[in-house]
């Protein structure tokens, strides 16, 4: 049970988010890099002596599937990057959650169309204004939008998108059963009603200062694409812009005067690179020209595709994902020429890809 071992490594000290996905690579399981002999565990980027040396203990004092059943108890529902539900875009970040709480009852959504948006906890009329406008054309026409649940541009966003029944997704620097701040508990029941609040801190965690900008990661990662809509020079948005950047996914800013101190972090990313919002059209023909974002995949002719490509399809077939394993015993062919295969039908949009270089069929 891969789930155990997620959450064991993730009780390891000095073993973070980053090591921990390089232990998943260097190993293609957590239950095999738990087992993995000591030369083995150090040829990993990051572990030395010492952090070896915790691991060893750790080893030796932690039984997984037990630990697994106890956190269960208090912790009914999270995610590792073994479950189906753990999300495609968050796992291909180089930091992701080895756990994921949730709370609510959006556990399914268009990973194409899912969009976060940021700002200032001191948001002008205008930040608000522009922030209920852009929220309402990208629910209605089935965007997921990702925030943070804070004061400002982030409830702004929130709202907007309940109040038209679109889709939306909080990201907290608490547990999920926390409400902070307190004086959104009722939009925290309303997004519990059709929507997801999610952390990677455990239930009970209360709020911590040097949780948010780590929070900031999860929802950039969890977005195809980040709008700023209001931002001081030195703001929590501008980090989930940057962060947004470096994972190579696509940032927008809401363009404001020079004199307005909500704005200037704003101007600042534009000044890097940052793309401009000119109006509620003009972004939503933006983004649906961004790839695989909005544009439906062409039909797939089967019977057209090479013969390895048609039986690696077939061994897959409709339902749960299937582990690469399992293909390469099905179509037996070598795992290199194989990985060929997934690579152009996954380009094609027959298949998905999950954490665990397992495939879900889609045509």
């Amino acid at each position: 049970m891969e789930r155990a071992y997620w959450l064991a490594w993730s009780q390891v000290r000095g073993i973070g988010p980053v090591l921990m996905k390089r232990l998943y690579q260097a190993f293609s399981s957590m239950s095999e890099a738990w087992q993995a002999e000591p030369n083995a565990l150090q040829e990993v980027e990051g572990i030395g002596g010492q952090t070896l040396d915790t691991i060893r203990q750790a080893q030796q004092e932690v039984e997984p599937v037990a630990l697994l059943a106890d956190h269960e108890h208090h912790n009914l529902n999270f995610w590792t990057p073994s479950d189906r539900e753990y999300p495609q875009l968050l796992w291909e970040i180089p930091d992701p959650p080895p756990l994921l709480y949730y709370r609510g009852h959006l556990t399914q959504w268009n990973e194409r169309n899912t969009v976060a948006i940021v700002g200032t906890r001191r948001a002008t009329p205008y930040g608000r204004r522009w922030t209920k406008k852009i929220v309402t054309a990208l629910a209605e026409r089935g965007f997921t939008i990702i925030s943070g649940m804070a004061e400002g541009i982030d409830g702004e966003a929130h709202k907007a998108c309940l109040e038209v029944g679109g889709q939306t997704v909080a990201v907290v620097g608490t547990g999920v059963d926390q409400v902070y701040p307190y004086k959104h508990k009722d939009l925290y029941k309303q997004i519990l009603d059709t929507g997801l609040v999610v952390s990677e801190y455990r239930q009970g965690t209360p709020p911590d200062k040097k949780h948010f900008p780590a929070r900031n990661r999860i929802i950039a990662g969890m977005s195809r694409v980040t709008l700023v809509m209001e931002a001081p020079d030195r703001s929590g948005a501008l980090i989930t812009a940057y962060q947004a950047n470096e994972y190579g996914r696509d940032v927008y800013a809401l363009p404001n005067s020079l004199e307005v101190h909500e704005a200037k972090g704003c101007l600042k990313i534009l000044g890097k690179g940052a793309q401009a919002i000119l109006g509620v059209d003009e972004l939503l023909e933006a983004l649906g020209m961004l790839p695989n974002l909005d544009t439906p995949m062409p039909a797939i002719a089967i019977s057209q595709l090479p013969p390895l490509q048609q039986n690696v399809l077939q061994a897959i077939g409709f339902g749960d994902p299937v582990g690469l394993d399992w293909i390469v015993e099905q179509v037996k062919s070598p795992s290199g020429e194989v990985l060929g295969a997934l690579t152009q039908l996954e380009l094609a949009g027959a298949i998905a890809p999950y954490p665990g270089m397992r495939y879900q069929r889609l045509a």
